[in-house]
């Protein structure tokens, strides 16, 4: 995201050729990287697949070394590599030393009050790591393998150096075939973090600016809520068993959807010969189906020997993003078998069946935009996504925490994260389970703000060969980017990114920078202090990043401000509750907060100040989102900022950083559900006004094709009359953006304290979709809590809950809470509307007792 800069960042290619009259900047960047292969260029063997079941020999086991290490600060080489260590804490790999120092006492919660301050100096230390460990059998072709080291180390094995290496995102390799003994000491140290600060008073004043001058994720230096540079061994570490010939970076792609597929590898001798049998099969991973085979002699005198196939699939089943079809994903398991009988090699691989390509704008290509259509399956689609940060810089990049928030993403209809180049080339397990989830990927490399001329080359060269290598056999991966925000992304690194994603991939787009060649971010609100109406109004072609930032839920706040704080209204100077701010409250961001909070609620205390500026990141969000949807093809996606944060403040973010869920998450799914009907506004204020706003039917998958169907828009006022109501009707013929007509509301109607919108799909007596907008709330302050009471009964089977509005009035803001469980509850849909007597169920996904609540719930006290 961009702080203080004016927003679109795009700048027009100036080309005058007539040749060059119809391309995209897809054609011409492609051009300019001078790509000398890809690899799939050559033909690849022709292969039948048979129905034989192969038997795979499961090939050499490696030797873990995760678990438990030692941890110590400082110290002289010598004293490291040859004495016993004093005063060591033991420290877990994969991890940070933060979070070794954290669980022994050393330093407190990093995450709590100011306690960062404590957490950083420890970035800037030296630190050793040791791990002991013993070997039973002799290993012919050992390899120490490092997945990935934070930042700059050196590394010794028996008191032998093997090396030194930074950047964190290149995997580290050691022969140690003379070294390996019975029993084994591995030390590695870990140099200090640089102190390179920004000067004070300036934007950025006091962060860390070092990243520019290495490549790691540069969202936890002290620009973005979080100053903790980090440091550790944060991927696994192992002794590769080699076998006699190893099977490398296998790729499999999707030549069409009819299943013609293509394999690519390489055969690397570690013996004399390269002789034998390479054996593939392909089984359905998570559906049923038939196994499918081949093998193929291979005999060659190459160290290396690059094999291409050409297979067919029988029966494809394809995978889809979320929302357009299933994410069928298929295992190939592959094995090398030497004829003279020496150890086989085995890999295997998730793949899916699935095609990306860009078409252009409706207006045809154009030489200053890319072709920003994405077509996945030869389907063009309007993506609705968001922004991926990093999420923590303590490098806690478990499955379970990465599931928390791409699980509420699928729910929230997410079809694409943006994983920034603020953040890091994401983990295995983000991309196993976005493949799951059908959430598409846009990977950039760790890059922003032209840092790319100022990072070393050869490490940024390192991060994008090896990830590019790590990642390209997963459906849910669809585009790389250059980085984040630079207003100049050329030069001799961008160009080798983008040659390095056409000869090590070749089938997937790559952008030199977001923003760029049409898409868009914006910040007038907030960072430009614009009023909401701004976002209802503002469009793009495509949406890279917009938003603004609200207050997490207050049991969230609490967490990390402390109780002691949590009646101290408004919050004093050097507070925590001011630290945990995007830029720790020193560029007025409490004075944004006071501004869009101040539109729906009096700043008399901190729930009101958390609920306005909740409220103002709903608006501010939804109806962007919901524009943009209307206007496809023009529009041709949407990426709010963001899902998650990289530590506990006020954000951008849907979903806060310990996993509670705010109030926008449930808003942007009702923008982003596949079938809805939608109302635009120009202004939140309609008073004194005649309104005349137009409706759209969205339907991304014609789910309403030959059936009768009613679009119904009701509006109330302050006292929950309904002043105004119309129909829309259709059948059979449906498209995915129909324009129904408009709703119109005289000037003496709209003069309410508040308007409330209510959207109804109905069809055969179902009532499909619902969602509702509120408006005129800067009329009177708190007006949306000062709502004729109603009262709600909740019944509860299992996680299902049957909730019934047994009052007289429309129940307004109906949601579910869990006092004490917030960052684990999810609801299946929360803030909802339900008329007098109506009854909804809901999912919620955890065991605790929930409170149901609604912003008009009789015992709510009004707001003066």
């Amino acid at each position: 995201m961009r702080y203080g800069i004016k927003n679109t960042v795009i700048a027009l290619l100036m080309i005058s050729l007539p040749s060059l009259a119809q391309k995209s900047m897809d054609d011409i960047d492609r051009e300019s990287f001078k790509a000398r292969f890809y690899p799939f260029d050559n033909k690849g063997h022709s292969v039948e697949m048979s129905s034989e079941k192969i038997i795979h020999q499961s090939g050499l086991s490696d030797i873990i070394l995760d678990g438990e290490w030692l941890l110590v600060e400082g110290g002289d080489e010598k004293n490291r590599i040859h004495n016993t260590w004093i005063n060591s804490v033991k420290a877990k790999v994969p991890g940070s030393i933060h979070t070794a120092l954290w669980n022994a006492e050393i330093i407190p919660d990093p995450y709590f009050g100011q306690n960062d301050s404590i957490a950083e100096k420890q970035s800037y230390k030296t630190w050793w790591y040791k791990k002991e460990f013993s070997i039973s059998d002799k290993i012919k072709n050992p390899i120490l393998h490092f997945g990935g080291i934070a930042n700059k180390c050196s590394i010794w094995l028996n008191n032998v150096k093997l090396g030194d290496h930074e950047g964190m995102f290149g995997e580290i390799s050691f022969d140690v075939s003379n070294l390996l003994k019975e029993k084994n000491t591995l030390i590695i140290k870990l140099e200090p973090i640089p102190q390179v600060f920004e000067p004070e008073g300036t934007f950025f004043g006091g962060a860390n600016k070092s990243w520019q001058n290495t490549v790691v994720f540069n969202c936890v230096y002290g620009w973005h809520y979080s100053q903790i540079p980090s440091l550790g061994i944060w991927r696994s570490v192992k002794i590769i068993n080699q076998a006699a010939v190893e099977i490398e970076n296998p790729f499999i792609t999707t030549r069409s959807i009819d299943g013609k597929m293509s394999l690519h590898l390489t055969l690397r001798k570690n013996s004399d010969k390269l002789d034998g049998i390479l054996k593939l099969s392909i089984a359905p991973e998570n559906f049923e189906g038939k196994e499918q085979s081949f093998e193929y002699k291979v005999s060659s005198h190459l160290e290396n020997k690059i094999l291409n196939f050409d297979f067919n699939i029988s029966d494809p089943q394809l995978w889809w993003p979320n929302g357009k079809g299933k994410q069928n994903l298929y295992k190939a398991m592959m094995s090398f078998v030497p004829i003279n009988g020496e150890s086989a090699d085995y890999k295997e691989l998730s793949f899916g069946i699935r095609t990306i390509r860009m078409a252009p704008h409706p207006k045809g290509p154009s030489p200053d935009k890319y072709n920003w259509t994405f077509v996945i399956n030869n389907k063009p689609m309007f993506v609705k996504g968001s922004g991926w940060c990093t999420m923590d810089p303590l490098m806690n990049f478990s499955k379970q925490r990465y599931d928390r928030f791409l699980s509420v993403a699928k729910q929230q209809h997410i079809q694409m994260l943006r994983a920034w180049g603020g953040g890091i080339p994401e983990t295995d397990d983000f991309y196993d389970l976005c493949d799951r989830y059908g959430i598409m990927i846009i990977q950039e490399w760790p890059t922003a703000w032209d840092s790319h001329n100022t990072q070393p080359y050869d490490m940024l060269e390192e991060t994008v060969r090896h990830n590019i290598l790590r990642i390209r056999n997963h459906p849910s991966l669809v585009m790389y980017g250059g980085g984040n925000e630079s207003s100049n992304p050329f030069g001799k690194a961008i160009d080798m990114m983008g040659r390095y994603s056409i000869e090590l991939d070749g089938t997937r787009p790559f952008h030199r920078g977001e923003a760029w060649g049409g898409s868009d971010h914006n910040y007038n609100c907030w960072w430009d202090d614009a009023h909401l109406n701004h976002n209802l109004n503002m469009t793009s072609l495509f949406w890279g990043e917009f938003g603004i930032a609200s207050l997490p839920q207050k049991e969230s706040v609490i967490r990390y401000i402390g109780k002691e704080e949590q009646n101290i209204w408004p919050p004093i100077k050097n507070s925590n509750f001011l630290h945990h701010m995007p830029i720790f409250g020193q560029v007025g961001e409490m004075d944004k907060l006071k501004q869009y909070s101040g539109y729906f609620m009096p700043d008399d205390n901190m729930d009101y100040f958390i609920a306005g500026s909740q409220l103002a990141q709903v608006v501010a969000v939804r109806h962007t989102l919901e524009r943009a949807r209307t206007r496809w093809p023009e529009s041709t996606g949407a990426l709010y900022y963001k899902l998650n944060d990289n530590y506990p403040a006020v954000s951008w973010s849907c979903i806060d950083w310990y996993g509670a869920i705010k109030p926008l998450h449930y808003f942007v799914q009702n923008s982003f559900e596949p079938l809805a009907a939608v109302v635009l506004f120009n202004q939140t204020n309609l008073t004194g006004n005649d309104a005349d706003l137009p409706i759209f039917l969205l339907d991304d998958n014609l789910n309403l094709k030959g059936k009768n169907w009613e679009v119904k828009i009701s509006c109330y006022n302050e006292k929950l009359e309904c002043i105004g109501m119309q129909s829309f009707f259709g059948e059979s013929k449906q498209k995915e953006v129909t324009q129904l007509g408009t709703f119109k509301l005289d000037k003496e109607k709209t003069k309410a304290k508040a308007l409330l919108f209510v959207s109804d799909i109905v069809s055969e007596t179902k009532t499909l979709f619902r969602t509702f907008y509120f408006m005129n709330f800067e009329v009177r302050k708190g007006s949306l809590y000062n709502l004729p009471r109603t009262t709600l009964e909740t019944k509860r089977t299992g996680n299902s809950l049957v909730i019934t509005n047994t009052g007289t009035y429309p129940a307004v803001g109906v949601n579910i809470i869990c006092p004490g469980y917030e960052s684990n509850l999810s609801v299946s849909q929360n803030f909802f509307w339900l008329n007098p007597m109506e009854s909804k169920t809901v999912e919620v996904n955890i065991d605790q007792p929930v409170i149901t609540n609604c912003w008009n719930k009789e015992g709510n006290p009004f707001i003066k």
